[in-house]
Order: C-alpha cells, then structure tokens, then sequence
C-alpha cells in the first residue's frame, strides 16, 4: 500500500500526539499565561469599586515574526503594499538583512541610507526601520559576522586573521554608532559549524578567520565591546541544532558550552528550523526533524544554559501550489509552533521567507530553482495567503489571545488570566468610558495601580 504525503510528513505527530498535546496545553498555560494584579482608581486616588471593564489584548510578549528581506522589492507598487499589509497584520517581529557583503558592496560605502541603491532581497537598514517603527515592530539584526557573506574586497585585501579581524571591529563599530539604540538583537555570528545537511556543502567564503579556534569568542568580546546593553544572538542551522543532536554532546552545545566558559556574553541562542529537503527525502527526514519528543528534548537540553531560545528561520514546504500540500504545510505549522510557543525557554519563532517565488539563489517567480522549488511561503507569488499564514495570524490574534469582559471588585481590584503581552482596558462608568493601556508581564509579583481619569463616585 503506498504511503500519501499527508501521512509520510505527519505521521510523527500522529505517533507522539497525546505526548505532543499534554506538553502544549500544560506547557501554554504554565508559561505564556498570567494573572493580573491591578487596580483601578478614580482621578482622585481612590479604588474604582464594581466598575465594568473590557480587556482587550492587543500585542504578545512572544515574538512572532518573518524576516523583511522584501521590503519594496516586488515588480508592483500593489504587490509591495501587499506584502506590507500581510506582513504588518501578522507579525511583529522582523529580521533585518545586515548581510555584509551587500550592505558594503563597496569598501567604505555602506547602504544605510532609505534611498541606496538597490539589491534584490536587501532592502537597505534605515528603509527597513522606518517600516518597523512606524508599525510598532521588533527590528532584529542578521548577521554581524557570516562568513559566508564576506566582501570579495576582504578576501582580496585583508585576507590573514588579523586582518578580517580589524575590517569586522570596524564593521561593528559603525553599525553600534548608527543602530545600537535602534536595534535590541544582534546575532553576532551565523552557521559558524558549516551549513552541511547530509552530502550536500555550501561554498565558503575562504576566510582565513573563521579557522582560528578563537572565531566565536573573538566576535562576542568584540560585539559587547560596541554593543553593551543590546542583546547578543549565537544562531546556527537546521543541520547543526536539530539533526545531529546528541544532547550535551552535540557540536553547537559544545559550542555554545565553550564559549561562555570562556566569557562570552551569549544573550539568546538560534536555531534555525528550514526543512530544506527534497520531496523524496521528506519522510525519512521527517521522521527525526518533526519528532515530538525530540523537539521537546532539543528544547530542554538548551534550555538548561538559562539563556531564552529562538527560532530565528522556518521554512515549512509545499512543494506545490496544490490545495493538499498547502493544507499539509497549515498542519506542520500548527503542530510546530504551538510546541514551540508551549516551552519555557523559547521567546521567539520567526519564519523565514513571507512569499513564495523570492527565496535565495532563484530568479523571482521560478519555482524550480534555488529555495522557491520548496514553495515555503505563506503567501503564494500572486500575493494570496495560504491557510497556513492564516492559521499563523489566527493562533496569535484569536487563539492564543484574551478578550473579555469584567468588574472590578469593591477594592477596585481588577483580576483576571490571559497570555502575557500589551492590553486595551476600556473602563466604563455612568456613561464615561477611558481606555489604559495595560502591560501584564511575566513577573510582576506586586500591584500595579492605574488611576484613571475618572470622576469619584457621586453616590
């Protein structure tokens, strides 16, 4: 009997699915949700007693985000809208292209600059923040240092130790005087393992540096140099993180391990998540990269550095424009991310790639070639959301949200669960209503007191 898709590529959820959902339910309550401790007054200072109040979430603490790698890259004014309109409405968080090579093309001609000249799929830095600030959207940088995107003048000019050494301390000092106190995270270095998946190799740049058994630490001692209040980011590949796992023995553990015994300041670390397979190699990769408890076990090894985890790049195939193989990608996400959201120790999931037909190394529009082939986006190439990114703004704007209506008690006392994050309170009281806006973070063991432009009771 020949196996179907669906069954091939869900089939570890199915084997782990009352394992998988005892660890979502329990692990969503006891760590994406809170109990407010807040009370209302009136104008004067006194509680608010038996006043009717609607709580409205409006933002997750959890980061939910894609990369913004085509920001006004698109053939159309309308497409470009398009793509900004979707991404503004489901994410709100966006990884920024910092990628070296295509950011100073040029020795000492950086494209900062909103009107640089363009590169396809990397949008100038100051054109990307403008979008994030004016939409209320986490900025994150990507990539101080990666090797695989060095400068061609690099290698040709500086290519010893110390040399790239000097030219990336001067890369970084001129992002911290221009960024640093408009981006929080930095991933500081980037597939520093190799980005091997089986038998297949991704060219290196051929810089001399990243031999040198000091190439990681040297990067985070340089970057807290520059960058001392920003959070610091180790990431690396699918291959490295969730492949050849070994639980403490595995490679970017050791890494990891190593580095901060020799005082490296790693604030958050990244895994990156693209099934990057074939159609024919998915079900026996599946098997390993879908597995239930072998996330759970990823998770809870690297969870035991105490440093929060992101998901910094999903990719989730299609394979197809067909209505079954986008559906199989709306479940894998489902399952996915609601794992992900469910640990304790992940802050972050970020999928990569928000629109089918622009992914690395292939020509806009060709689905055969380069990371289009896997039809990986949420959006398809007409600009058309699949179920899966609907299911993705639904899971944070409906799901995993809380909306309701209560009183406050006669000490003015305003209690109720929901998931941590940014709230409307819309208070309403012999006919005048006032809107707060109210944080309920994930400690706050003491009471937070709101005073409200309300007159005092009368009664």
């Amino acid at each position: 009997m020949n196996t179907t898709r669906r069954e091939a590529a869900l089939r570890p959820f199915r084997e782990a699915e009352t394992y998988m959902h005892d660890r979502i339910e329990s692990g969503i309550e006891a760590n994406r949700k809170g109990t407010s401790n807040l009370q209302l007054t009136d104008r004067e200072g006194k509680p608010l007693s038996g006043v009717r109040v609607r709580v409205r979430q409006t933002g997750h603490a959890f980061l939910h985000g894609a990369n913004l790698f085509m920001l006004d890259e698109m053939e159309t004014p309308e497409k470009n809208e398009n793509y900004k309109n979707l991404f503004r409405s489901c994410f709100n968080l966006a990884t920024l292209p910092f990628y070296w090579n295509t950011l100073e093309p040029e020795e000492g001609h950086p494209r900062y600059d909103a009107d640089s000249p363009r590169i396809y799929r990397r949008p100038a830095p100051d054109l990307c923040l403008s979008f994030c600030e004016e939409n209320g959207i986490t900025p994150k940088m990507h990539c101080l240092n990666y090797e695989a995107f060095t400068p061609g003048w690099v290698l040709q000019k500086y290519n010893t130790p110390q040399g790239v050494m000097r030219q990336l301390e001067k890369r970084f000092a001129s992002l911290a005087t221009r960024y640093r106190d408009r981006i929080p995270d930095w991933e500081v270095t980037n597939e520093t393992l190799g980005w091997e998946t089986l038998n297949r190799h991704r060219p290196f740049a051929g810089s001399v540096f990243y031999d040198h058994p000091d190439a990681v630490e040297w990067s985070f001692r340089t970057a807290e140099k520059y960058f001392p209040y920003n959070r610091l980011i180790i990431n690396d590949d699918t291959d490295a993180c969730w492949m050849r796992f070994r639980y403490n023995r595995s490679a970017y553990f050791m890494q990891i391990e190593r580095a901060l015994q020799r005082g490296a300041r790693i604030d958050a670390i990244g895994m990156q998540f693209h099934f990057f397979f074939r159609r024919e190699e998915e079900e026996r990769i599946a098997a390993y990269l879908y597995d239930p408890k072998r996330i759970y076990a990823v998770l809870d090894q690297y969870a035991t550095f105490g440093r929060p985890v992101q998901i910094t790049e999903i990719t989730l195939p299609c394979y197809s424009p067909a209505e079954e193989d986008e559906a199989i990608q709306e479940e894998l996400l489902r399952n996915l991310y609601s794992m992900w959201f469910s640990h304790p120790a992940v802050e972050a999931a970020i999928y990569w790639n928000t629109t089918d037909g622009y992914a690395y190394q292939a020509e806009p529009g060709d689905m055969t070639a380069g990371e289009n082939y896997y039809y990986g986006g949420l959006v398809r190439f007409d600009g058309t959301p699949k179920p899966a990114y609907r299911t993705l703004k639904n899971l944070f704007t409906n799901v995993w949200n809380t909306r309701l209506e209560t009183e406050t008690d006669r000490d003015g006392m305003l209690q109720f669960r929901g998931y941590y994050g940014t709230y409307d309170l819309e208070i309403v009281r012999d006919g005048s209503t006032q809107h707060l806006c109210y944080t309920l973070p994930k400690s706050y063991p003491y009471l937070q007191v709101l005073r409200t432009d309300l007159p005092a009771d009368s009664h």
